[in-house]
């Protein structure tokens, strides 16, 4: 028959036979655990003092008042106290299926409280001793106890021990006692106080204990003090701390005394404890620490189960277990936290969601990991439900496994084991697809579990020619000779892997033989300046997927080359395999961003350099996105100059929203400012590298607005342009301002608004005018957008000498192609004769001579729209348009692909000819 589905699943649970009938298990099912069998006999008189329904802090709070009140002890009023919760949530979660963070939260909260009690005891005796601990600046020193692992995390289980890490913020002395005697240094004061607190929490009394406390993973574990100072702790960080301690202190929390926690004194604990677990770039490195750190534990376990098959079936430690499910998480999380802070978070379920949202794992493996957690945790919890063992093995006796799978919604326990199968097997392959898997993957040495050899000559010989030559200038290279012999190792393993990529047929073009020697030259070339920054060694290693999209991109032109030259962190972006069918999409850019910024203003990481550095990060990625669809064929010419020109408007709004927070002395929560692009951004045909022509308004009646928008202006110029480790965003051109260069950065939109329409003696040029048909209101205030529509629209159909204007725009003409000579025998695209800027100002022409009787033209829709548009008016004699247009669009992709291989724009006369006798044609028929 098939099993009743246990709530939360995903995965539908096999059908199976009834096993034999068993005995009949007591009702409510609850009854059944030997615990709570215990705790209904001893404590049947206590057990109301929990009123109905969760156990939540305050009830646990009255329930220890109303113990301390009879005259119980504080160490037997927390344990009773402990015993009463536990058996709550035996019932509530057996009898009433309560959902698993109902458990793990009530159980978190007991600790958290346990440990406020015990520290207030253990200071309080201890100031009455010895006086109370004073830092330098005379104030009293904290002690800070950090909860790790599931308790840092409030998901701690219910016979778990607690992970703790004592700390104090500042060394001193205490007071010593009312007559100035017994003094003690704050570390020997804290000390103690820290074996009272085990007293009263981990102690085994008649009452049992509160929480068994492990101190292993305190600085120097077993051997190390039992208590250390901040000061210490950020020093043991920078010179001893080991990879495998970023893990444990990713879920690092104070979790009491409740009163540092309330204050914020304790958020200190974070500038100190981030840098160390999430470095500022992708930390691929970690990976063979995880890998390491794994190894040990999965050897643990067979030691423990070795012949005891039994122990076998542990769903925590075991293959498939709860374990791989963090491990895979907090991977994810530490490699790539650094640089995206929105992953910071440190409940695993969360945790999951935030990665499926950066899109580091599909939405359907994040829902069927978080099923198969619950699924997990909730079996760990009925296990040690059985007798309050802290053990994560499925019992043996059948009583026990059948109580199990009833108390989860199974009606046999065939059916239960099946579903237990089914959520191991798929959290162990998508562990071992994250680490590499059990067998080595092509090239790769099993993900780098093993360390080939380091020496690069024997490769030499099974490379082609060129590269050979290449790699051999590495062998005596000092570059090379100075890396560790791991690094050596892993770069052999990607050199191999290189030339094998060179050697078999191109898996995307079959039949092909792959012959991309210059792709292998120029990651050459590209790595070689990186070798010391290991983290890109290791990403490639991580992921040969990776490296061969790298090589396929670096072959494809060189300005990829030279872009990841620059910006070498965006080739993670090669790691997504949605990358290359998608396109640009602004409202999720700009949620990604504010979400990172969000999470560092949480953590007090959000200045002005922080914001920079993200918003650069951020715009590099894009831009390389983008730029690996292009190379690929994936999208055209125009989608390249739409999907970059979306870019610059999104990261101009976002750097104007962040940057007037941090102008002096703003007059308003929200500036009344406007951006105007002009040239490829306002006709968004934005190229790679394009500048930014842009003119800042502001409409804004208060006294001190154009000495703020000025300050804002300069600081937002600065924002874009100012070179940080990530580089910069734009070159910024604001000569299209009124006055040009000796006019103000920034005006007010009525200035702006005159000038533009000749109101008044300070006009605009003819050529302004042509630079107003390419204008568009970029952000602002929309009403400041509907103003500018209505400018632009005046400027354009305003009344003009045909023939005047009509000379003023061959003499520009003129003048743009004297300052770009080209040789007689070639063709430049662009600037010659049949070029592209021969559409344009044909184009300007048509619109400021025509706009007012055919409106059409009016917006802002591009050179080649606008060309048929004005076909289609009877402007240009039929054909005429529509192959310029044509003319116009090749002549873009040829510009757009020389440019990407840094080639001349200049081609053989005898080239293009067909395009340009289209535009040759356009200017006769406009300007003749």
């Amino acid at each position: 028959m098939t099993a009743s589905p246990q709530p939360g699943s995903t995965h539908p649970h096999p059908v199976s036979h009834r096993p034999s009938p068993l005995p009949s298990l007591p009702s409510p099912l609850s009854g059944h655990s030997r615990f709570v069998q215990r705790l209904r006999r001893r404590y049947a008189a206590e057990l109301p003092l929990l009123p109905p329904g969760a156990p939540v802090l305050s009830h646990m709070a009255a329930a220890y008042e109303s113990l301390r009140g009879r005259g119980v002890n504080v160490a037997d009023a927390l344990r009773t106290v402990r015993q009463l919760v536990m058996e709550r949530l035996i019932a509530l979660d057996c009898d009433e299926q309560a959902p698993l963070a109902v458990v793990t939260t009530a159980v978190t909260e007991l600790a958290e409280f346990a440990l406020d009690v015990a520290c207030h005891e253990a200071c309080a005796e201890l100031d009455a001793m010895h006086g109370s601990p004073i830092g330098p600046n005379g104030e009293r020193a904290q002690l800070w106890v950090v909860g790790m692992g599931k308790l840092g995390a409030r998901e701690l289980n219910v016979s778990s021990d607690i992970d703790l890490i004592y700390l104090y913020d500042q060394d001193g002395e205490t007071a010593g006692d009312v007559d100035g005697r017994g003094r003690l240094s704050n570390q020997e004061y804290f000390a103690r106080a820290v074996k009272r607190i085990y007293a009263l929490v981990g102690d085994t009394t008649e009452h049992g204990f509160v929480f068994r406390i492990d101190l292993a993973l305190r600085p120097n574990g077993n051997s190390g003090p039992s208590v250390v100072s901040l000061d210490a702790l950020e020093e043991y960080f920078q010179v001893q701390g080991r990879e495998w301690e970023r893990f444990a202190w990713l879920k690092s929390r104070v979790v009491a005394p409740r009163s540092v926690v309330t204050s914020g004194s304790a958020q200190a604990l974070r500038g100190v404890v981030l840098p160390f677990v999430f470095r500022r770039y992708l930390d691929y490195s970690v990976f063979d620490s995880l890998r390491t750190l794994h190894r040990q534990i999965r050897e643990q376990a067979s030691r423990r189960s070795a012949g005891r098959p039994e122990r076998a079936n542990d769903v925590k430690l075991s293959r498939g277990g709860i374990r791989e499910i963090e491990f895979t998480v907090q991977l994810l999380q530490v490699v790539r936290g650094g640089q995206f802070p929105e992953l910071r978070t440190r409940p695993t379920l969360d945790a999951l969601q935030r990665l499926a949202r950066a899109s580091l794992m599909p939405q359907e493996t994040a829902d069927a990991l978080a099923s198969a957690y619950e699924f997990l945790r909730r079996v760990e919890h009925r296990i040690q439900y059985l007798d309050d063992q802290q053990t994560h093995v499925l019992p043996v006796n059948d009583d026990d496994v059948r109580w199990i799978a009833e108390t989860l919604g199974y009606a046999d326990c065939c059916a239960f084991l099946a579903q237990l199968d089914t959520h191991r097997e798929l959290v162990a392959q998508e562990f071992d697809k994250l680490l590499g898997g059990k067998a080595p993957c092509k090239g790769c040495n099993g993900g780098g579990r093993s360390t080939p050899p380091a020496d690069l000559s024997d490769l030499i010989e099974e490379l082609p020619g060129a590269f050979a030559e290449r790699i051999k200038a590495w062998r005596d290279n000092p570059r090379i000779l100075a890396l560790r012999d791991e690094t050596r190792a892993r770069l052999r393993q990607l050199v191999q892997r290189t030339g094998q990529w060179l050697r078999e047929p191109d898996s995307e073009a079959p039949g092909k033989v792959g012959h991309h020697v210059d792709g292998a030259l120029r990651w050459a070339d590209w790595i070689e300046p990186l070798l010391r920054r290991e983290n890109y060694i290791a990403l490639l290693v991580e992921r040969p997927a990776v490296q061969e999209r790298l090589l396929r991109l670096l072959g494809s032109a060189k300005w990829p080359a030279r872009y990841l030259m620059q910006h070498p962190g965006v080739i993670d972006e090669l790691a997504s395999d949605e990358m290359l069918s998608g396109r640009f999409v602004v409202s999720e850019f700009e949620r990604e961003l504010e979400a990172r910024r969000e999470s560092l203003t949480r953590t007090g990481e959000a200045d002005e350099e922080r914001l920079l550095n993200l918003l650069r990060h951020a715009h590099h990625a894009e831009v390389f996105r983008t730029l690996a669809r292009d190379v690929d064929d994936r999208i055209t010419v125009e989608q390249v100059a739409d999907d970059l020109s979306a870019l610059a408007d999104s990261v101009l709004r976002v750097t104007a929203r962040w940057c007037w927070p941090h102008v002096r002395n703003p007059h308003r929560e929200q500036p009344q400012f406007a951006i105007i692009g002009y040239g490829k951004l306002g006709g968004k045909e934005l190229g790679y590298g394009s500048d930014l022509d842009i003119v800042f308004v502001y409409d804004d009646d208060d006294d001190r607005a154009g000495e703020v928008y000025a300050a804002y202006v300069r600081k937002l110029i600065n924002w874009l342009t100012v070179q940080t480790r990530e580089g910069d965003l734009f070159e910024i051109d604001t000569a299209l301002r009124p006055n040009g260069n000796s006019g103000l950065l920034t005006t007010s939109f009525e200035a702006y608004e005159k000038y533009q329409l000749g109101r008044g003696s300070n006009t605009a040029w003819t050529w302004e005018h042509q630079a107003m048909t390419r204008a568009r209101f970029v952000l602002g205030e929309p009403s400041l957008g509907e103003r500018f529509d209505r400018v632009r629209e005046a400027v354009i159909t305003a009344p003009r000498d045909r023939e005047a204007l009509k000379a003023e725009i061959v003499a520009m003409r003129e003048k743009v192609r004297s300052a770009r000579p080209v040789k007689p025998d070639r063709f430049d695209v662009k600037h010659s004769a049949g070029g592209m800027v021969d559409a344009e100002f044909a184009v300007q022409f048509l619109l400021l001579s025509a706009a007012k009787d055919h409106p059409e033209l009016i917006p802002n829709v591009g050179n080649i729209a606008l060309l048929q548009r004005a076909e289609d008016a009877g402007l240009l004699p039929e054909g005429v348009g529509r192959k310029a247009a044509a003319a116009y669009r090749e002549l873009r992709r040829v510009q757009h692909r020389a440019r990407l291989n840094e080639e001349p724009t200049q081609v053989p006369l005898t080239s293009l000819v067909t395009e340009r006798e289209a535009m040759l044609a356009l200017w006769k028929s406009v300007f003749d």
